[in-house]
């Protein structure tokens, strides 16, 4: 007798398809079980295609850093479809970001903005290929610890204008401070100081970062959720078109830039300068002029802005922690004296100084979530997958405030943890802030920007006394660390869907919100002596 008689038609087709459902549920849960992406890192349940987009605060790095004690030290996200791996441990950054460099040195894609607005040669923003390695290698022989002793000159000169701008004009400070970072960047950069931040040069290249920066920001443009609209031709899409002419315009603001080096030259007025070395260096033969034009205005725009936001930390640091600046002062009152200003010569006879620059880099970082990176193919680590494609964001913040690696006092300003048995500064204890990053992006300007905190800290401290200010009502307030001016600050994760970014005042940096304070001689020919030095200048 058949199987079909006993059972009947309809028993059969029943017992074939509940017999292959089976085989087919136990087929999903065989590669379910084997899949990697069972092993993701752990983080918090998020929703329906939005993924974790609404579980992230304001302050991305304390958010990140309160899922650390729920989490651990590596997390995963999803924001929108994108994975998201954040770093809150030094050594697990280390491990991946730096030993493992070769795959996580990519940055996301940003089709607006690195590839139409900076034509592939922002490096801040540039993939991981031939190109950015060939501007990498030839942006970093001006840069090196060795060449920048060759900037020390156009850094002091700052120094010495920055001090006497701010006892002629305390109210101004930030400005004073805006003014002498922009113009020793363009010093060293191009071989021009400046007298105003205002300056057409300036402006025009802080547009153009400001472009690009609004351009990268998450939902700017709707070709980084639908990329096959970058097929779509310029003349059907106004957003190229405006990207492209951008591209051009700012191209030829770096370029005339770089064409009045080039006739200084011819003149016999030559000062050294970063943009030179691009010119003459042993590289230069391997860069177009304008891969040289880039590389000189983006550099320009990636070290201005976060150099005078470690100031203003600095500056309310002193406010904050005033037994930090006494301790600087009679440093230099020692070393120094009252008859001259500090120098580049002082740099060794100085511990405390430089050390006070690596805490305020270490302290209040102006990037406290930093740059992210890509990896580039399928990888493992303690266990836990990490696929293709994922960004990685290093939680500088968490990194430079773990008790573990700083000390119970790691929330607050005190630079003598750097110091060897209390009066050496500790050189390789001081490279363990990690806020130039990782890597093979590790800053590039590092050691320029250290060596401009160290001079411009100097000369202030030598010649003024730093203090709280009243408030309107004539009380006397010591602003919060915690008031951090947010406006515009960038993430590299989804804040928004569609972030208006066209009405929004971008920036990178974090910095503290505006406050007062003062400036006192720090005795009475302070001011005589600062005058004199800038005569003798002849600027």
């Amino acid at each position: 007798m058949s199987l079909k008689r006993v059972l009947g038609d309809n028993s059969l087709l029943s017992l074939l398809g509940t017999t292959a459902v089976v085989v087919l549920l136990g087929s999903l849960a065989r590669q379910y079980r084997r899949s990697p992406w069972r092993k993701l890192p752990p983080g918090p349940k998020g929703l329906p295609f939005l993924g974790n987009l609404f579980q992230l605060g304001s302050k991305q790095w304390l958010s990140f850093s309160d899922m650390r004690t729920t989490f651990g030290d590596i997390i995963y996200l999803n924001i929108v479809g994108q994975p998201i791996v954040v770093i809150n441990s030094a050594k697990i950054a280390a491990d991946l970001l730096d030993r493992r460099a070769s795959i996580y040195s990519d940055r996301p894609p940003s089709y607006v903005a690195s590839e139409l607005l900076s034509g592939g040669l922002a490096l801040g923003l540039s993939r991981y290929n031939d190109v950015w390695r060939k501007l990498r290698r030839a942006g970093m022989e001006g840069l090196s610890k060795s060449f920048v002793a060759n900037y020390h000159s156009k850094q002091t000169i700052e120094a010495m204008y920055l001090a006497h701008d701010i006892l002629l004009d305390p109210l101004r400070w930030d400005a004073h401070c805006r003014r002498s970072v922009a113009s020793v960047t363009m010093s060293i950069i191009y071989g021009n100081r400046i007298a105003s931040e205002t300056d057409p040069a300036v402006r025009q290249i802080n547009d153009q970062a400001a472009r690009v920066t609004s351009a990268a920001s998450p939902g700017a443009h709707l070709v980084q959720f639908f990329p096959w609209m970058q097929k779509i031709p310029r003349s059907l899409a106004g957003w190229k078109r405006t990207a492209q002419d951008w591209h051009e315009y700012d191209s030829s603001v770096f370029q005339n830039l770089l064409n009045e080096i080039v006739i200084r030259e011819a003149n016999g007025m030559s000062r050294p300068s970063y943009a030179l070395s691009l010119l003459e260096g042993p590289t230069s033969s391997n860069l177009s002029g304008r891969e040289k034009a880039w590389l000189a205005g983006t550099m320009f725009a990636a070290g201005s802005d976060t150099t005078s936001s470690i100031l203003a930390w600095w500056i309310l640091a002193m406010i904050s922690y005033p037994h930090t600046q006494q301790r600087a002062q009679e440093e230099l009152d020692t070393v120094v004296g009252r008859s001259r200003l500090p120098s580049f010569s002082d740099f060794g006879a100085l511990p405390y100084i430089r050390c006070m620059v690596t805490e305020s880099l270490r302290w209040s970082s102006a990037f406290p979530m930093g740059a992210p990176h890509r990896c580039m193919q399928d990888d493992w680590y303690d266990g836990y997958f990490i696929p293709k494609g994922t960004m990685l964001l290093p939680n500088v913040w968490e990194m430079n405030h773990n008790p573990e690696v700083y000390g119970a006092d790691a929330a607050h300003f005190n630079p003598a943890r750097f110091l060897e048995h209390g009066t050496e500064a500790n050189e390789k204890k001081s490279d363990t802030h990690w806020s130039f990053g990782f890597g093979r992006r590790v800053c590039m300007g590092r050691h320029a920007a250290e060596n401009t905190l160290f001079i411009f800290i100097a000369v202030v401290l030598w010649s003024s006394t730093i203090g709280p200010a009243a408030d309107d009502e004539g009380k006397v307030t010591v602003p919060s660390r915690e008031d951090v001016d947010e406006e515009g600050l960038i993430m590299y994760v989804f804040s928004y869907f569609f972030l208006d970014v066209h009405r929004t005042k971008v920036r990178y940096t974090s910095r503290p919100k505006p406050f007062r304070c003062t400036f006192q001689p720090r005795f009475s020919d302070a001011t005589a002596i600062l005058d004199q030095a800038i005569e003798d200048v002849g600027y």
